[in-house]
């Protein structure tokens, strides 16, 4: 079997398995998460943001399922950015888009060397420097959004980190808009889906992904990445081990920035203006 026939079988395969034995993990709460969230919009072109990982490629997968439903017109382009990636980690992401039928439209940065040149190097400041070079990008390409692949284990993580480490009640929003970028938004359409139901989607269909876009993570996602932040590794484990206890306990935080009660609150802020209970006591 050719090169060519191979890439159609595991990509027929990839998206049989989306559609029929992990329908009701992916595609449904995919779908659920673009319509409770108003996600997409008739008109939208969206540039669909793929680092490598396993969360990514998935998600270019999931929009591509929903177009095809065409339900709403829109536009989707693919869009993977080489930061400084290691030849073999670039290869690892074109074979991947190609095996899955991705067509990705690839751009490059120095992003890399520029946070290696920095005081610390820090996952925080290439994720803000990332996301600045693909909304310019994406707007140069006519887009109106970017798609990030960021579920629920990230929502949840996120806001457990920022309430331990950061002393604040804040969460990952399925949505913003852009603050740089004028009429650019951002929307995360794997909100709902589990990070358990990707890797078994991705084990059934024997993919192997880039763990991290660092450049210290050559190794896959099979294997630990030096790029991973040591606090989220944490957190992971905190949930994990509270879940042992509590089965309910990642639906109970996902739930709290949802039934958030002002009246129970010291206070909070609004449009950057800190609001007190004392203020109307």
């Amino acid at each position: 079997m050719n090169d060519t026939a191979m890439n159609a079988d595991r990509q027929a395969k990839a998206e049989e398995s989306i559609r029929n034995g992990f329908h009701r993990q992916l595609m449904e709460p995919f779908a659920r998460a673009c319509r409770d969230y108003q996600l997409i919009s008739e008109g939208d072109r969206i540039a669909v943001c793929i680092s490598g990982g396993k969360d990514s490629m998935l998600m270019a997968k999931l929009m591509q399922e929903i177009q095809r439903h065409r339900k709403v017109d829109f536009e989707l382009v693919f869009l993977a950015m080489d930061p400084g990636y290691d030849r073999e980690n670039r290869d690892l992401i074109a074979r991947n888009a190609a095996d899955l039928g991705i067509p990705l439209t690839m751009f490059e940065s120095s992003i890399f060397d520029e946070v290696n040149k920095a005081d610390k190097g820090s996952c925080y400041l290439c994720a803000r420097m990332r996301r600045g070079h693909l909304y310019s990008k994406a707007r140069g390409l006519g887009c109106n959004k970017i798609a990030l692949g960021h579920h629920y284990d990230d929502v949840i993580e996120t806001t457990l980190m920022g309430m331990l480490y950061g002393g604040q009640i804040r969460t990952m929003m399925p949505k913003l808009r852009s603050r740089n970028y004028g009429g650019m938004e951002l929307i995360r359409p794997m909100y709902l889906i589990r990070e358990k139901d990707i890797c078994a989607w991705r084990d059934y269909n024997g993919l192997h992904f880039l763990r991290c876009a660092c450049r210290a993570a050559s190794e896959t996602d099979g294997e630990e990445a030096s790029g991973t932040s040591s606090k989220r590794r944490e957190i992971k484990k905190l949930i994990a081990s509270l879940r042992e206890i509590n089965p309910s306990v990642e639906a109970n935080i996902f739930s709290s920035v949802e039934n958030i009660d002002l009246d129970a609150v010291i206070a909070y802020k609004k449009d950057g203006k800190r609001i007190c209970f004392l203020d109307d006591y």
